[in-house]
């Protein structure tokens, strides 16, 4: 369990944060005046951000316009939103803690930590908060956008593909004003490492050089427009727009990349940057909700490594594997060849097709630890492979307000071999259900709390949920049943994230090489050395986010230890107490759970 002391937030700053619902509580003037604020911050994000508007399914009605237009990447926008921070934080600290009910107690809490850390970010010379980078290998608009255009733009009218269109021509502007925020911080000392630079070319360069035709949002703009029998140009109008603005606009965010080239360097970590230090203690407060220094990380990881290791080494010694590390053993297990799919169009669809069967045969037990179920589907998807050079393993990408998309599950199949048969089940648990998708949609589907409360999120919560959710899958639901191999998975998945946790902090704080990393990776889990070398590179431009998974994981195992030692223990009661009242900062959740099984 981790320290009370470390978990960050305030009841100082803020009063007791107790675990009395919305609806218990008695409305006071002062929980209105909060009210109005947060859902007037919303709606400025909302307006601020039309891709947020698409992504929720509101683009409709009165924000009808923002359908045609994306988020405003200008340094004029970028000071905008810099004010904007600071004039936030200083607003939410007028609001009196005395004077809240107990439930708006907890919403002043979530939103005063979130406050405070994007201000903080103002204060840092490179103006990035935590992730100072603005193009990578793994975001970026020529990374993000054309897979939003093709799988989450709705065409349902005629307008939405004019729609389309006009966000075509804001993709080539959103591509020239990253090009100079990236020259403008590349000249302050905030430049790739040159590996890292080299795959963001590479990606950058397979766009530009694509084929128009064979873009997925051009072929998905022909396709939606197709099966709504809408009759028109758009496809030739989208295409003609890609091919006279949006690839020279790529070619100059190329060409910047290639001046900067020359004088990247390999150093991997935040501590090379300007201010690097307070970078990465921002960015660990941020993705972590405490106050863990780095070095504290880092011990934690090791003990936890050790102990899931020695764990794995009795279920090894089951199956008569006896012979090596456990990380020599896991490697023994990725390189069988009954465990591997073929690294073929056709492997790879079934592959995906395994993964959907796993799923279906898991709805029907959720209710056996669950009282509410979500109401959103999810879809496994492949990641698109323009990008699958740069994207991270899996990733889950939530559903519409509205219930018109589905939540979607991405998995990265550049390479079927970082993807044995024996791992997949439990990756599919944390990114599907009862992992990610169960628990966002279950946030955003909460109709007593309001919108706000919905949307607010931290990596330590959902990451925490998710990898809690595997243990669900494997010991509440028991869906390995006597199969070893496939428990070998679940508990290589728990040290795989505690391996993070001393390879981020090794990497920006204690100066580890890129290759160091990786071979530490490979060393102590077993990961395939491609894969390896994805996810350190992953964590090489996302500061501290690999730390949120084990650290939020061990807070809810935690509670539910707590609450189990009281007896009577009602596993759906608990779950209601973590999953129904939104997703909150570790500190709120302890202090609501507990109260809840006071």
């Amino acid at each position: 369990m981790l320290n009370r002391r470390h978990l960050m937030l305030t009841a100082a700053a803020t009063g007791a944060v107790l675990a009395a619902p919305a609806a218990a509580s008695v409305r006071t003037e002062e929980d209105a005046r909060l009210d109005a604020m947060l859902t007037r911050w919303l709606e400025e994000t909302i307006d601020r951000n039309p891709t947020l508007a698409t992504s929720l399914g509101i683009d409709r009605g009165d924000r009808a316009h923002l359908a045609g237009k994306l988020p405003d990447a200008s340094a004029g926008a970028r000071a905008e939103n810099d004010a904007r921070a600071l004039a936030q934080w200083a607003e939410i600290q007028t609001i009196d803690a005395s004077k809240l009910s107990e439930a708006s107690k907890v919403t002043l809490a979530i939103f005063r930590f979130s406050a405070e850390g994007a201000a903080m970010g103002v204060a840092l010379p490179h103006g990035g908060g935590s992730s100072p980078y603005v193009v990578t290998q793994r975001w970026g608009s020529y990374f993000s956008l054309p897979d939003f255009m093709a799988n989450q733009h709705r065409i349902e009218t005629a307008e939405d593909a004019d729609a389309f269109v006009s966000r075509c021509r804001a993709f080539a502007r959103t591509l020239d004003h990253e090009s100079e925020r990236v020259a403008e911080i590349g000249r302050k000392g905030v430049v790739l490492p040159a590996f890292l630079m080299d795959k963001t070319l590479t990606q950058l360069r397979t766009l530009r050089d694509m084929p128009t035709a064979d873009w997925a949002m051009i072929q998905a703009l022909a396709k939606k427009t197709a099966d709504k029998g809408l009759t028109g140009d758009w496809t030739t109008q989208a295409t003609a727009v890609v091919d006279a603005e949006v690839k020279p606009a790529l070619g100059r965010q190329i060409a910047v990349f290639e001046a900067q080239r020359p004088s990247a360097t390999d150093d991997a970590g935040a501590w090379k940057l300007p201010a690097g230090a307070e970078t990465y203690a921002l960015a660990l407060r941020g993705y972590t909700t405490t106050d863990y220094t780095a070095d504290q990380i880092h011990q934690i990881g090791l003990k936890q490594v050790a102990s899931i290791q020695a764990e794995m080494d009795g279920l090894f010694r089951r199956m008569g594997m006896t012979e090596g590390s456990v990380g020599d053993r896991i490697r023994v297990l990725n390189e069988d060849p009954q465990y591997l799919w073929p690294n073929t169009d056709e492997g790879k669809a079934q592959l995906l097709e395994s993964l959907n069967v796993q799923m279906a045969e898991l709805e029907p037990l959720l209710p056996r630890v669950f009282n509410t179920l979500p109401k959103s589907k999810v879809e496994i998807r492949r990641v698109p492979p323009a990008i699958e050079l740069g994207a991270p393993g899996g990733y889950y990408q939530r559903a519409s307000l509205d219930g018109s998309r589905p939540g979607a599950y991405y998995i990265n199949l550049s390479n079927t071999a970082n993807w044995p048969k024996w791992s997949l089940p439990t990756l599919t648990y944390h990114e599907a259900s009862p992992g990610h998708h169960f628990q966002i949609a279950l946030s955003q589907e909460a109709g007593d709390l309001p919108l706000y409360r919905r949307l607010a999120g931290n990596s330590a919560y959902t990451e925490g949920w998710a990898l809690y959710a595997e243990r669900v899958a494997a010991d509440d639901l028991d869906v390995y049943g006597d199969d070893l191999v496939g428990r070998v998975g679940y508990l290589q998945s728990y040290l795989f994230r505690a391996v993070r946790l001393v390879v981020d902090t090794g990497l920006h704080h204690k100066k580890w090489t890129r290759d160091q990393a990786i071979a530490w990776m490979v060393a102590e889990c077993g990961e395939p050395p491609e894969s390896a070398e994805k996810e350190i590179d992953r964590y090489i431009v996302t500061l501290g986010q690999a730390c949120s998974y084990k650290l939020g994981q061990t807070v809810i195992e935690g509670l539910r230890q707590e609450v189990e030692a009281k007896g009577n223990f009602d596993i759906k009661a608990f779950h209601d107490a973590v999953l129904l009242e939104g997703i909150v900062p570790l500190s709120v959740l302890q202090e609501r759970v507990r109260a809840r099984f006071a």
